[in-house]
């Protein structure tokens, strides 16, 4: 509210057409991973940034449990395998070089739109340790970002185990070992020319006032395209992954997230891999699907 003694300027501000906006809009584009200052993008940069690494755990799971997860136009594609992966980025063009880690959820699925089709892991969930890029990738992409603590991992007598926590509790355990070396895998697989390849997402934002009532409701790919990206070494291993069921205490607003992965059967363990690489794009080819 304006102190009354400050005379209120009938003067507003326009949006300029092809910029990238965000909350609070008052102060100009915004930049980020798609908008540099003065709107530059980050290609040449993102051609060798961030270094990365992956560590993931992959477990056979139920079906059923799966696809009370899917949204609508959504189905689990073969095996119900889930895969929990921490990523660690290094060198960030967008951040200046700083980097960030994500903990995402996901396992494969199909989506049979009215227009389109494609086929990919479903992320569930991402899980990051910094806001900036849980603002951007939920409002611009559509990534259901989360916010959590991620330590570094650690590494003894061959093992490499991490946790993941917020605000002091911890809703993850995970753990690699008898990582070997294996030669790099870069081939395509060979789908239909007319499903699109790539990551799936469901993008939501509530109207304000109108609860229960979605101002934004799709499903969105990451198109699995993205020829910046070069492996350098791959390890595989086994694996376990934990959830830690939480209480609403423990984490007032996602422990129904954490105790749904808590209940997922793990009918096996289906190994780990540790993935090395750098590149990366800035994810302006996101899509709608219809």
């Amino acid at each position: 509210m304006c102190p009354r003694n400050i005379p209120i300027s009938q003067d507003h501000y326009s949006y300029l057409p092809d910029q990238i906006y965000r909350m609070p809009t008052h102060f100009g584009p915004s930049t980020g991973p798609r908008q540099g200052p003065d709107g530059r993008k980050f290609d040449e940069e993102n051609k060798e940034w961030p270094k990365q690494t992956d560590w993931a755990v992959t477990f056979l799971s139920n079906a059923d449990q799966l696809a009370a997860l899917c949204p609508e136009g959504f189905s689990v594609a073969g095996e119900p395998l889930v895969t929990v992966c921490l990523t660690d980025m290094r060198g960030i063009p967008w951040l200046a070089g700083r980097g960030y880690k994500m903990l995402g959820v996901s396992f494969n699925v199909v989506f049979k739109g009215k227009e389109d089709r494609a086929m990919g892991p479903f992320l569930t969930v991402l899980w990051e340790d910094l806001a900036d890029p849980i603002i951007s990738g939920r409002e611009e992409l559509g990534f259901s970002k989360l916010y959590c603590e991620l330590p570094d991992p650690w590494e003894f007598n061959g093992t490499t185990r991490f946790s993941a926590s917020w605000l002091g509790f911890t809703f993850l355990d995970m753990e690699l070992k008898d990582m070997k070396s294996v030669i790099v895998d870069e081939t395509t697989p060979s789908v239909d020319p007319d499903v699109q390849l790539g990551m799936l997402h469901y993008k939501y934002m509530p109207r304000t006032g109108e609860w229960g009532i979605a101002d934004v409701s799709y499903p969105v790919l990451t198109p699995a395209a993205n020829p910046n990206v070069k492996v350098t070494k791959v390890f595989q291993g086994k694996g376990s992954v934990a959830f830690n069921k939480a209480r609403w205490e423990d984490m007032p607003t996602q422990y129904m997230i954490i105790n749904t992965f808590a209940a997922l059967e793990i009918k096996e363990f289906r190994g780990s891999t540790i993935r090395h690489y750098h590149g990366s794009k800035d994810l302006r080819d996101q899509k709608i699907l219809r």
